[in-house]
C-alpha cells in the first residue's frame, strides 16, 4: 500500500540564526543594524489611520515602490518590493530559474540558495572560492542556466569588484543574473548602474541591514521593466498582497531619509574598522570585510570554543559548523561601540 508522503515535497530548510529569549545579551550573531529605525519611521507609525487596516492594502506598493525609485533614480517599473530579501530572491528563483542547465553560485555563500533551488527542482553547481574566500570571475564563464552571488559575500564579507561583475553579466547574456547587495551599504559597490546596460541583470537590496527594519520585513528587486513585469506575474499568481500597509508606510519613511541612513552606515563602517584592529590584537585573522560583520578564525583557539564561551557569557556570535572549510570561523556582527567594546574585554580576558 503506498504511503501519501511519497507525494510530499522534502526539503532541507534554512537555518536562521538564533534569536535569543533573553534580554541582557549581546546579540552579534544576524547582522542586525544596532541603531534604531529613522525618526520618520516612528513618526509615520504614531500617525497611521489604524481605520485603514480593516481594507487590503495595495497590491502593487505603490507608495513604497516610488520612494524607492527615487532614490536610484529609477522608474518605478523598474522596482519589485516584497516580504524581506528572502522572499523577493525566491520568487526571482521561481520566476527565472526554469532551465534544464545548472544554475551557478559560490560554494561558500547565503545558504538558502541551495534551499530555493532543491524546493523549486532548479539544478544547481557550487563554484569554489579561492583561498582568500574571493569569487574567481572565471568559475561562471560556463554554460548555465543562471547566477546568482552576493556583493559582498555572506558569510565572508568579501567584496567582488564591479568591473568583474560585469565580466560575469557580458558572458552570460542569455541567462538572468542576481547580483544580491544585501550588504552594499557597508562599503561596497552596488552593480545598480549596470542595469543600464544589460536587460538580464537583477539587483536584490533589503532594509533589514543598513535601514534597520529586519522586523519589518522589507526586500526589493531593482532591474529591467520587462523583467520586473515577469517576476511581478509571478508574484500575481500566487499572493497579491504580499505587503502589509503598516511596511508600506513605514519603508516609504525609511526611504526617504537619506541623511539618517548615511549616518549610521558610517557608524557602523567606522566601528567595524576599529574592530579589525582589535581582532588582529587578539590572534584573529580574517579577510577584509565590507559587511556589517567580520569573518574571523583564531590562530590557536577553535573556534566552537571561543563560541561557547561566548554564549555562556551572554554574548552571541554566528558559528556555521559546514561547512568544513569555514567550521573554524565565526561570524561577528558589528554592534554599537559600547557592545563591541564588551565583546573585547571578553575576549581579551578569554584568551590570556
Amino acid at each position: 500500500m503506498k504511503s501519501w508522503e511519497e507525494n510530499i515535497r522534502k526539503v532541507v530548510p534554512y537555518t536562521p540564526g538564533e534569536q535569543p529569549k533573553r534580554k541582557d545579551i549581546i546579540k552579534l550573531n544576524t547582522n542586525e543594524n544596532p541603531y534604531p529605525p529613522a525618526p520618520g519611521v516612528i513618526d509615520a507609525l504614531r500617525s497611521m489611520n489604524t481605520d485603514g487596516l480593516r481594507r487590503y492594502p495595495d497590491p502593487a506598493a505603490s507608495i513604497l515602490v516610488h520612494a524607492i525609485a527615487e532614490q536610484y533614480g529609477l522608474d518605478d517599473s523598474q522596482v519589485f518590493v516584497g516580504v524581506g530579501s528572502d522572499d523577493v530572491l525566491a520568487i526571482a528563483f521561481l520566476t527565472c530559474f526554469n532551465s534544464d542547465k545548472p544554475i551557478l553560485f559560490p560554494d561558500i555563500t547565503y545558504s538558502f540558495y541551495d534551499v530555493w533551488a532543491n524546493l523549486y527542482r532548479i539544478p544547481f553547481e557550487r563554484i569554489p572560492l579561492n583561498g582568500r574566500f574571493e569569487i574567481e570571475k572565471e568559475g561562471y564563464f560556463r554554460e548555465n542556466g543562471g547566477i546568482i552571488f552576493p556583493n559582498p559575500n555572506a558569510p565572508t564579507g568579501v567584496l567582488l569588484p564591479l568591473a568583474e561583475i560585469e565580466a560575469i553579466i557580458e558572458r552570460n547574456r542569455d541567462v538572468v543574473v542576481i547580483v544580491d547587495e544585501a550588504y552594499v551599504d557597508f562599503g561596497g559597490e552596488s552593480a545598480l548602474p549596470l542595469v543600464r546596460k544589460y536587460d538580464n541583470l537583477l539587483i536584490a537590496q533589503t532594509f533589514s541591514k543598513s535601514r534597520s527594519m529586519a522586523g519589518m520585513r522589507i526586500g526589493y528587486l531593482m532591474g529591467n521593466e520587462k523583467l520586473i513585469k515577469y517576476i511581478s506575474d509571478v508574484k500575481y499568481s500566487f499572493n497579491s498582497y504580499t505587503m502589509n500597509q503598516t511596511a508600506l508606510e513605514l519603508g516609504k519613511a525609511a526611504a526617504e531619509d537619506r541623511a539618517y541612513f548615511e549616518e549610521c552606515c558610517s557608524r557602523i563602517i567606522e566601528t567595524r574598522e576599529w574592530a579589525k584592529s582589535r581582532f588582529r590584537e587578539l590572534g584573529f585573522s580574517f579577510e577584509d570585510s565590507k559587511s556589517n560583520f567580520v569573518f574571523v578564525t583564531h590562530d590557536r583557539v577553535p573556534a566552537v570554543e571561543i563560541f561557547t564561551a561566548l554564549s555562556e557569557a551572554g554574548i552571541f556570535v554566528r558559528h556555521f559548523r559546514s561547512p568544513e572549510r569555514i567550521s573554524n570561523y565565526l561570524r561577528v556582527t558589528i554592534g554599537t561601540k559600547e557592545e563591541m567594546e564588551q565583546f573585547f574585554a571578553f575576549l581579551e580576558n578569554y584568551l590570556k
